[in-house]
């Protein structure tokens, strides 16, 4: 079912919400979070259909705010807010919100939103372009427990998760470290396998990859080694190894679907390690809503390290920790302690892959993932 509301309020998209529930024969309110969309006309339909999936797993009231400012000064001087709300088959199994703003109550998106919130549950806030420099003092922001944002949106994804660094705020989390979950648990139940100490290891990806950027950064901060960070052609990540006295422990994926994992003295086994779509990934990011520290320690580990030069196609940047650290083991693929995080004293760099430039590639090839 769909109701349009045109120069509406707040209150009034309430009691559309309530007479479209009682039409369908659903009164009760059966929804566990609230998650609001910051987007675009361009990017509004791939962003409820994801979230519309996700609400299968997590039955959601979801709000996408669109800004519309206007372009001349009497549009920009026009205040007025329309709504599309959606509930029943048309809505996945939550309720669905569009929220137009225009004019200049397109900067006052928290006053309108706050009245729409349902109560006593927990708010996301989901940017799938544009986040802000810093999610957690963004208006809309404030008001959630988590803030998801897409690094391979960004003009410069790698630059981005400097930015993701150095404003960082405890429920701050970002799709391209959601990418790389399936990578993080193979590797660290090859190592529950393997008992060996890891030398040094190198991740393989594309360039301006954050997905990639990240694992190698997960590494060094756990292993306490150096992690290459070498330049391939894709699909997004394409392999990680891990270097031993015994032999390399080594997950090798070349098409995007399938991985090879390989280990001294095992014989080889192929794995199921496909890019996943975004409604996955912000599935995956609805299940637990409290501060992912292994995050915060990775994307926080040694960013000054990601300074890029030479070419794109055989360029490597190096991530290094201190000499005298002990290597420890691999976490699981979630948190469950807040790690030490050691800060390290960079070595000499050696060059790294690809100019700066807008390009998105890699994991920024939507809606798959790493």
């Amino acid at each position: 079912m769909k109701i349009d509301l045109t120069d509406t309020t707040s209150s009034k998209i309430n009691s559309g919400l309530i007479e479209a529930r009682r039409s369908i024969g659903a009164g009760a309110v059966g929804m566990v979070l609230n998650l609001v969309i910051v987007t675009d006309e361009g990017s509004a339909y791939d962003a409820l259909k994801a979230a519309g999936e996700a609400s299968r797993e997590h039955p959601s009231r979801i709000l996408a705010v669109i800004s519309r400012p206007g372009r001349s000064p009497r549009a920009r001087a026009e205040a007025r807010l329309d709504a599309e709300i959606r509930v029943g088959s048309d809505a996945g199994t939550g309720e669905t919100v569009l929220l137009r703003l225009h004019g200049e109550l397109a900067a006052q998106a928290q006053s309108v939103v706050l009245p729409l919130l349902l109560p006593d549950a927990p708010v996301v806030v989901w940017w799938p372009e544009n986040a802000p420099e810093n999610p957690a003092k963004d208006p809309l922001g404030a008001l959630a427990q988590r803030r998801i944002t897409d690094a391979v949106s960004a003009e410069s994804p790698v630059e981005q998760l400097a930015t993701r660094a150095a404003t960082y705020s405890p429920g701050d989390t970002d799709l391209a470290w959601t990418r790389i979950t399936p990578w993080r648990s193979m590797l660290a139940a090859a190592l529950d396998q393997r008992h060996a100490r890891v030398e040094s290891a190198v991740v393989e990806g594309e360039s301006y990859n954050p997905s990639a950027e990240l694992l190698a950064l997960w590494l060094a901060s756990r292993l306490k080694v150096k992690v290459d960070r070498v330049v391939t052609e894709g699909p997004g990540l394409t392999a990680v190894r891990l270097r031993t006295a015994g032999g390399d422990v080594t997950l090798d994926r070349n098409d995007g679907l399938l991985a090879k994992l390989s280990m001294p003295d095992q014989p080889d086994r192929m794995v199921a390690l496909k890019r996943r779509e975004t409604s996955e990934l912000i599935a995956e990011e609805l299940r637990r809503l409290d501060p992912d520290d292994i995050y915060a320690t990775s994307v926080r580990y040694g960013l000054e390290k990601l300074h890029r030069s030479g070419s794109r196609s055989s360029g490597s940047e190096v991530v290094e920790a201190p000499d005298d650290a002990d290597p420890v083991k691999l976490p699981p693929a979630h948190p469950v302690a807040s790690p030490t995080r050691t800060k390290a004293t960079p070595k000499a760099a050696t060059p790294k892959a690809a100019a700066k430039s807008g390009a998105k590639s890699g994991d920024g090839q939507k809606p798959s993932g790493s």
